[in-house]
């Protein structure tokens, strides 16, 4: 591994500047699929196999971006319709980017996108039975958090939400729009939040009061408060990942491992496990193998 200076970046996502070469990492989303199956996170952080997104993935990206942009207008103006009107200009954004999710519809079906925006508009409505936030002033909305452990880890993710009380205390929230299994989505999820309470803590200093998950699907929300020493224990699994997937990368071996979740995967055509053969490993990835995707933070 190439030396670098220890990161301790805690600035909003779109002040990020790109970097031209960064350290490998880990992101909650990459931890998580290694922990899932090693040879998924070989398809996604070594090989890059592309995946074709779903509808549910790309409305839950669009919701993301939407619920970022009404917490950047003044409070009074975070109301439900002016949700509803940020839908187009942030659908037209992100497509601009990404303009092959447009593939997904079909033109000569123009019901189609007005049924999928349709459904968006219930996930935000969901959103606003769950609370008020014309009531809330985030210290920050899809937050770039980045910092190495003392064990040398480097860590690297974003947030959806952080709310700091005038008593400091800190509160990490998290919007779920996929329709995972709920008990394996819940635990993936809470595998997120505990990684960001990780970060969290070791950049200030302060556990965090509470991590917030809000599922929009079903008007849900799971509240969850940490302590001190669930944070040092999960730190150090999060090292023993790291360790496992460095001791991979050196030859390669990632192992299959079959689960109900393969029903989700988009490689099974790879996959010893359905009858595939892997491509020809490529040596660990530079600069970087921790990168998140909008897709990611979605689901």
């Amino acid at each position: 591994m190439p030396d670098a200076d220890t990161v301790t970046t805690d600035t909003p996502a779109s002040a990020v500047a790109t970097e031209v070469r960064r350290r490998p990492a880990l992101s909650p989303s990459r931890a998580s699929d290694f922990k899932q199956c090693p040879l998924l996170y070989r398809f996604r952080a070594v090989d890059r196999l592309p995946e074709v997104p779903t509808k549910a993935q790309l409305r839950g990206t669009l919701v993301h971006s939407v619920l970022e942009r009404l917490f950047a207008l003044p409070a009074a103006e975070r109301v439900p319709a002016q949700a509803r009107e940020l839908l187009g200009p942030a659908w037209t954004d992100l497509s601009a980017d990404r303009p092959e999710w447009t593939e997904l519809f079909d033109g000569e079906k123009p019901d189609d996108h007005a049924d999928w925006l349709r459904s968006a508009e219930k996930l935000l409505d969901a959103y606003f039975e769950l609370e008020d936030p014309r009531r809330l002033e985030p210290e920050a909305c899809e937050l770039h958090v980045e910092i190495e452990l003392g064990s040398g880890v480097l860590l690297r993710g974003y947030i959806d939400r952080l709310d700091v009380a005038p008593t400091g205390e800190i509160r990490v929230v998290d919007y779920k729009t996929g329709a995972a299994p709920r008990e394996i989505g819940e635990a993936k999820a809470m595998f997120q939040m505990k990684f960001y309470a990780v970060v969290l803590w070791r950049l200030r200093g302060i556990v965090p009061r509470q991590l917030k998950l809000m599922y929009l699907t079903d008007g849900q929300s799971l509240a969850y408060t940490p302590d001190e020493a669930e944070l040092l224990r999960f730190e150090r699994t999060l090292e023993a990942i790291w360790q496992a997937i460095l001791k991979a990368g050196k030859t390669g071996d990632f192992r299959a491992n079959k689960s109900k979740l393969c029903n989700w995967c988009d490689h099974q055509a790879h996959c010893p496990e359905y009858g595939g053969t892997p491509p020809a490993y490529p040596g660990w990835p530079e600069p970087d193998a921790g990168d998140e995707t909008p897709l990611d933070r979605a689901d």
